[in-house]
C-alpha cells in the first residue's frame, strides 16, 4: 500500500506506455483502463498503473530508469554525509520529491522520484553552484530518506534558517522566535492569539520585506500537506524562496487575515482585502487574496508600487513609430483607445501612465476599475461593486452625468458595458479601457463576437494596443557573444535586420550576479503592437474581414508586430533570445 502511494507522482508519457505495451510489462487494456482513470483526475500515468496493480514500482523505475537514460538506486542501502545533505534546503526537497545522495568535487548526485523532473536539476545548480546529476530512487525510499536526515529541528532554529537565507538583513529579522506549533482545529480565538505573538508578526514581516527588496510583484504561500511552499514573483517569472515549517501556516493565515482585515474565522470561501505597509519611510500598498485549498489556505499578496505608474511614455518600452502614433491617439479629443494583453502584461501601468499625461487641473478624469489598485491623486476612481449593482456598466452610465472628459473603464466584459463606452466616445469622450486578446487585431473580431456592430467599431475606435513585458538584460553582469547569422533567420529574425561581421551577430546576455539574484535578468521593458484604426483599416472591419486580413493590413501600414519588437529588443543587446521566444512565440506573423 505504501509503496503504491508513493508512486502516485511517478510520470509518464504516454509514448513511453505505448513502449511498455511493445515491450509487455503492461497490456493494452491496463493502459487503457489507467489512462480512462487519468482523464478523471489529476493523477499521473505512472502512479496510476502501479496503484491498479498493473506493474510494480520496481518494474516501473527500471523501465524509466533505461529508457531516460539515467542510474536506478537503491536509498536503503546508503550512507549520506551530513555536508551533502546540507546543500539542498528541506522544503524544496519535500516538495519536489527528491535528495541529495552524493557529491563529487563539482557535481551533486541527486536522487529523484520522478525522472521527468529536470526542470528542478537547473534550480538546484543555481542554487548550489554546482552541476547537478540525477539518479531514480523509490518514492518510498526517498520519503524514508528524507525522515532520516533532516532531523526536526527547533521552530527557533527553522527561523534562523530562513533569515539566514533571505536578502534582508539581521537587524530586520531580529526578535524572530519560536511560536508553539498549531493544529488546523483550532478555534478563532487560539488563531488569533499565536497570530498576535511577536515570533509570527516577525516571520510575516520579514517574508514581505525581503520580497519588497528582491523588487517582487507578488508573493505566493501555498501549503501541502508536509511543508509549505513560499515564492516571489520577480520580473514576471515565480521564484522559489526560503519557506518556514508547515505548522507555522495556520498562525501565518490568521496574521495576514487580521492585517487586511478578513474574518479570520472563516477558512471555507475565498476572502480578499487590503493592507498597507511602511518600510524605511515608504509606504506600500498590497491586495491580498485568500483561497481554501485541500491541503489549506493558498495566500497570494500583489505587490501594488504606485511609483511605478508615473512612467514617461518615453521610457515604457515603445519603438519609435509606435511611440508617435500611441501620442497621437492618446492626445485625441474623442474615441476609445484599447489596451489588450494577459494579466501581468502591464495593461495597468500604461493605462495609469497615460492618464497621469492627461491628468491636469482642466480635464476631469474618471475611472471605473475592479479593483482600485492604486489611488492616483486628480483622478477620480470608482470601485466596481457587483453584489449592489455597481457594475462596469451602470458605473459608465453614472460617469456620463458627470461631465467627464476622459473615462477609463477597467475592462469590457459584455455587450453592454461595450456599448456604453462606444456610445462615450461618439459624444465626445475620450475612453480607455481593456480587453483579453492574444493580438490588437484579435481585438476587432472579438468584439464582434460579443455582439457589437462593426459600424460602431470603426466610427468610435482609435488604437488597439497588445502588449507584453519581457525581461531585460542585467546590466551588472551583462556579456557579448557571437551567434551565426542562419541561426537567427531560422529563429524568425528577418535577414535585412542583420547587420552580420564575419557572418556572425553579436549578441547579450546575463551570467548571474547579486544583482539580479543569479538570473542574469533585471527589470522589465513593454512589447507594443499598435494597430492604428485608419480608413482602410475601417473599410475592412465595416466589410466584417478576418483578424489576418486585419493585421496583414496593419503591418503593411507600418505596424510592429510583438516579435517585432522583440527583435528589435534583441538585437539591441536589451533581451535575450530566450525571452524574445518565451514571450512572443504565439505571434506568428512576427517576422
Amino acid at each position: 500500500m505504501g509503496n503504491a502511494q508513493h508512486a502516485l507522482s511517478i510520470g509518464l508519457p504516454k509514448r513511453l506506455a505505448d513502449l511498455m505495451v511493445a515491450q509487455k510489462l503492461i497490456t493494452a487494456e491496463q493502459l487503457k483502463k489507467a489512462l480512462e482513470v487519468q482523464r478523471q483526475g489529476n493523477e499521473k500515468l505512472g502512479g496510476i498503473l502501479v496503484e491498479k496493480g498493473f506493474i510494480t514500482e520496481e518494474a516501473l523505475l527500471e523501465f524509466m530508469s533505461k529508457q531516460c537514460g539515467i542510474s536506478y538506486v537503491s536509498l536503503a542501502s546508503m550512507e549520506i554525509p551530513e555536508d551533502v545533505i546540507a546543500l539542498v534546503p528541506e522544503s524544496i526537497a519535500r516538495q519536489h520529491t527528491l535528495i541529495p545522495c552524493n557529491k563529487t568535487k563539482d557535481r551533486i548526485i541527486i536522487a529523484l522520484a520522478d525522472p521527468l523532473n529536470v526542470l528542478i536539476l537547473d534550480d538546484l545548480k543555481m542554487m548550489t553552484g554546482c552541476d547537478t546529476k540525477a539518479v531514480l530512487a523509490s518514492e518510498a525510499e526517498i520519503h524514508a530518506a528524507l525522515d532520516k536526515y533532516y532531523k526536526p529541528v527547533s521552530s527557533q532554529a527553522a527561523l534562523d534558517e530562513i533569515v539566514k537565507q533571505t536578502s534582508v538583513s539581521a537587524e530586520e529579522a531580529e526578535g524572530i522566535q519560536a511560536v508553539e506549533e498549531t493544529t488546523e482545529e483550532e478555534d478563532s480565538v487560539s488563531l488569533e492569539k499565536s497570530a498576535e505573538d511577536a515570533p509570527v508578526i516577525k516571520m510575516v514581516n520579514l517574508m514581505m520585506a525581503s520580497a519588497i527588496k528582491a523588487r517582487a510583484s507578488d508573493i505566493h504561500i501555498e501549503p501541502f500537506q508536509k511543508d509549505i511552499r513560499v515564492r516571489y514573483r520577480i520580473d514576471g517569472v515565480l521564484h522559489e524562496q526560503p519557506a518556514p515549517p508547515r505548522k507555522f501556516h495556520s498562525a501565518i493565515s490568521t496574521r495576514i487575515k487580521i492585517m487586511a482585515n478578513l474574518n479570520i474565522a472563516e477558512r471555507r470561501i475565498p476572502q480578499d482585502g487590503r493592507l498597507k505597509l511602511k518600510i524605511e519611510s515608504k509606504e506600500v500598498d498590497m491586495r491580498v487574496s485568500i483561497l481554501p485549498c485541500a491541503t489549506g489556505e493558498k495566500i497570494v499578496m500583489r505587490i501594488l508600487d504606485s511609483s511605478g505608474l508615473r512612467v514617461q511614455l518615453s521610457q515604457l518600452g515603445l519603438e519609435p513609430e509606435a511611440l508617435a502614433v500611441f501620442a497621437k491617439c492618446m492626445n485625441a479629443p474623442y474615441g476609445i483607445n484599447l489596451i489588450t494583453g494577459p494579466t501581468g502584461s502591464g495593461k495597468s501601468t500604461t493605462l495609469y501612465s497615460a492618464l497621469a499625461n492627461l491628468n491636469t487641473p482642466e480635464t476631469n478624469i474618471m475611472t471605473c476599475e475592479d479593483p482600485v489598485e492604486y489611488q492616483l491623486h486628480g483622478i477620480n476612481q470608482v470601485q466596481v461593486n457587483a453584489q449592489v449593482g455597481l457594475t462596469f456598466a451602470a458605473g459608465l452610465r453614472s460617469f456620463l452625468r458627470q461631465d467627464p472628459d476622459v473615462i477609463m473603464v477597467g475592462e469590457i466584459r459584455d455587450l453592454e458595458t461595450a456599448q456604453i463606452a462606444i456610445n462615450a466616445a461618439l459624444t465626445g469622450h475620450l475612453v480607455f479601457s481593456t480587453l483579453h486578446t492574444n493580438d490588437a487585431a484579435g481585438s476587432i473580431t472579438r468584439l464582434g463576437m460579443m455582439g457589437v456592430e462593426p459600424f460602431l467599431v470603426s466610427s468610435a475606435f482609435l488604437m488597439v494596443v497588445a502588449q507584453r513585458l519581457v525581461r531585460g538584460v542585467c546590466p551588472k553582469c551583462r556579456e557579448s557573444y557571437e551567434v551565426e547569422v542562419d541561426w537567427l533567420v531560422k529563429l524568425g529574425v528577418p535577414k535585412n535586420l542583420l547587420q552580420p561581421k564575419a557572418g556572425k551577430v553579436t549578441l547579450t546576455k546575463g551570467k548571474g550576479c547579486e544583482n539580479c539574484a543569479g538570473t542574469g535578468y533585471r527589470g522589465r521593458q513593454g512589447l507594443y503592437e499598435i494597430l492604428e484604426v485608419t480608413d482602410p483599416v475601417r473599410e475592412l472591419i465595416v466589410n466584417k474581414a478576418s483578424t489576418k486580413e486585419i493585421k496583414t493590413l496593419a503591418v503593411k501600414q507600418g505596424m510592429l508586430t510583438l516579435r517585432n519588437c522583440a527583435i528589435r529588443k534583441l538585437l539591441s543587446g536589451n533581451t535575450t533570445v530566450e525571452e524574445m521566444i518565451r514571450v512572443t512565440a504565439s505571434d506568428s506573423e512576427g517576422g
